[in-house]
């Protein structure tokens, strides 16, 4: 068998100690950019790799991160998934998955250290059950990101998108075509409701700058953002004396829902209502029309969230919450600008936010 190349090969290689060539490697202690660049030219040379395992036992971690998200059967958390996998593998990390369904007890379980000690060593975390007291709460030690919409107390990372900046975008966009009776999708009117109440304002807000009146009974409440409740709150907006001519929708599938229920109806899109969903999944690229959407960086925020908590694994001392914002755009497709001329059928138009 091929002898694996060692730490001590690469230092022999770069003429420096095994210890200069470990802090280079995995980034504990500043190091000389010239020293730092003779290293690597070693590393490169030699197709030296880390051995992850023996290092994650000496420093007595599991090697694993866990990523737990309320659903599993929502395509946004499964997308977003993909990418934390493949960000922590090329890390040397292994990712437990765990549906909680938004139970608080359930969430609260990843929260302290205690058994879990050995399972994984620090958590990527959507929570929809506990509040923002129960994330500051938390063990202390037990590395933690945040994702969603649960601002850092100071003692942990979160990223994600500005849902407002990208809620009043996507209602802008609906009221630059002329649409004026915009109903709105997926409000939650309660505690740990928040990144739905943020879209809410995003959309009251563009109303307010454009100088329309908003009809509150186009602002419908949904438990969840998923297909069932597009189509049964599309059901009640049709029933009104004055139905919308225009939805935005606070998930691609309350979208996909929605649109359902107006093909069913014999409405069309967008010509009788005009539709805007968010989170850009696939399944609203190949819909019929595609869905206007708001699509988030999802692989920078996967990324981010994985190199955040990696090195909140790796400090030995506490280090301060960051707010980490990820980009976001806006993709015109046809569910709101119909079929251009000259143009395929999955036309987008791309609008940063």
């Amino acid at each position: 068998m091929e002898r694996r190349v060692t730490l001590s090969d690469v230092a022999a290689r770069a003429g420096v100690s095994s210890r200069t060539v470990s802090n280079v490697v995995n980034g504990y202690a500043p190091v000389a950019e010239a020293t730092r660049a003779r290293v690597q030219k070693a590393v490169d040379e030699l197709g030296y790799r880390p051995n992850v395992l023996a290092r994650n036992l000496a420093a007595g971690r599991s090697g694993q991160i866990a990523f737990v998200v309320p659903y599993l059967d929502t395509p946004y958390f499964v997308e977003l998934l993909q990418g934390v996998i493949r960000a922590a593998r090329v890390q040397g990390y292994n990712v437990l998955i765990d549906q909680t369904d938004g139970g608080a007890e359930h969430e609260r379980m990843f929260l302290t250290r205690g058994s879990q000690q050995l399972l994984f060593d620090g958590v990527i975390f959507s929570p929809l059950g506990l509040g923002q007291s129960d994330l500051s709460a938390r063990d202390p030690s037990l590395p933690l990101v945040v994702l969603g919409e649960r601002v850092s107390d100071g003692s942990f990372d979160h990223v994600g998108i500005n849902d407002v900046a990208a809620s009043r975008e996507a209602t802008e966009h609906l009221l630059g075509l002329g649409r004026r009776r915009i109903a709105a999708i997926g409000d939650q009117p309660y505690p740990t409701g928040e990144a739905a109440q943020l879209r809410t304002r995003g959309y009251r807000l563009a109303h307010e700058r454009a100088g329309v009146l908003v009809d509150e009974n186009l602002i419908i409440a949904t438990p969840r953002f998923n297909r069932s409740d597009g189509a049964g709150a599309m059901a009640h907006l049709l029933e009104l004396d004055e139905p919308p001519d225009a939805v935005f929708c606070y998930s691609d599938l309350v979208a996909l829902g929605a649109m359902h229920t107006l093909a069913r109806r014999g409405l069309r899109i967008p010509e009788d209502v005009a539709i805007v969903g968010y989170d850009d999944i696939e399944d609203g690229r190949y819909s019929n029309p595609p869905v206007t959407t708001i699509s988030p960086d999802k692989k920078m925020i996967a990324e981010t969230a994985v190199e955040r908590l990696l090195k909140r694994i790796g400090s030995a001392a506490p280090m301060p919450g960051l707010e980490i914002r990820a980009p976001h755009r806006l993709v015109v497709r046809e569910s709101t600008i119909g079929r251009q001329a000259g143009h395929p059928t999955r036309h987008e138009q791309q609008v940063s936010g």
